[in-house]
C-alpha cells in the first residue's frame, strides 16, 4: 500500500498511457461484478488510510454544488445565502456551482473547517462506492494521482486483472 503524495503524483505521471490502456481493458468487463470488486477493494483500504488526515483532493479538485447545498453551506460560515453564492462559488464550463477557488477556501491543516456541511460531492468522494464505475473511468484516472485509496483500488485492480 502507497499513501505517500508525492510517490503517488509521480506513478500517475508515469502511468497514464498505462492506465488508459487498463481502461480499455476494464471497459470489455461486466459492469456489476466490476462495481462489487472495486467497492470491496474501497472499503478495504478506506478502513486503513484517514481521508481526514490527507486533504489532497481539496487542493485539487472543485466539488460541484448543487443549488440545495448553498443555505446549510452559508449558514455554517455565517453568511448569508447570497453573500456565500458572491464570495465562493463560480459556474464551471456546464453551468454547475463549484467551489471558486483550489485550495478549497474551507481546508484549514488539512481538515476541513465546515465538515459537517460540506457539499455531497465532497462526501462521497472518491466516488468508488458508487454503481457504474465504468462510465467514471476518466475521473477515476485524473483522481488516481490526488487520491491514496483511488491509487491503491487501482493498482489492485490492475493485480487481479493480470494487467502489465
Amino acid at each position: 500500500m502507497i499513501t505517500n503524495l508525492e510517490t503517488i503524483k509521480q506513478f500517475g505521471e508515469k502511468n497514464l498511457n498505462a492506465n488508459f490502456r487498463f481502461r480499455s481493458l476494464l471497459k470489455g468487463k461486466d459492469s456489476s461484478r466490476l462495481d462489487i470488486t472495486v467497492n470491496d477493494l474501497f472499503e478495504f483500504y478506506s478502513a486503513k488510510i484517514d481521508c481526514t488526515s490527507c486533504g489532497n483532493c481539496c487542493t485539487k479538485l472543485k466539488p460541484t454544488i448543487k443549488a440545495s447545498e448553498l443555505k446549510v453551506l452559508a449558514l455554517s460560515t455565517d453568511k448569508t445565502t447570497k453573500e456565500f453564492k458572491n464570495e465562493f462559488i463560480e459556474l464551471d464550463e456546464d453551468g454547475k456551482m463549484q467551489f471558486r477557488n483550489i485550495p478549497c477556501p474551507f481546508l484549514l491543516d488539512k481538515k476541513c473547517t465546515i465538515y459537517n456541511s460540506r457539499p455531497n460531492d465532497c462526501r462521497s468522494y472518491p466516488h468508488l462506492h458508487k454503481k457504474y464505475f465504468l462510465s467514471r473511468l476518466y475521473g477515476i484516472i485524473e483522481y488516481y494521482s490526488i487520491c491514496p485509496i483511488v491509487f491503491n483500488v487501482f493498482e489492485e485492480l490492475k493485480y487481479k486483472f493480470h494487467f502489465k
